[in-house]
């Protein structure tokens, strides 16, 4: 396993930890904005923006933008 590999490994419950955190809190705020609302519906709204975000990054890599972060 390349050293990469292993740091990512050794920090995947973090990251996912942290993207369920921004899930969770960004449900929080719309609960708090409107307390009638589907939260399903929210969830669903809320996951297609979250893969929007990473569908850029996505891109940006793609790019090279990363290439020397």
């Amino acid at each position: 396993m390349e050293a990469i590999q292993q740091e990512f490994e050794s920090r995947k419950s973090e990251i996912l930890q942290g993207l369920k955190l921004l899930f969770k809190a960004n449900m929080t705020i719309t609960d708090w904005d409107i307390p009638e609302v589907n939260d399903r519906e929210a969830a669903k709204i809320l996951i297609a923006i979250m893969q929007e975000g990473l569908d850029e990054i996505k891109a940006d890599i793609a790019a090279g933008k990363f290439d020397y972060y």
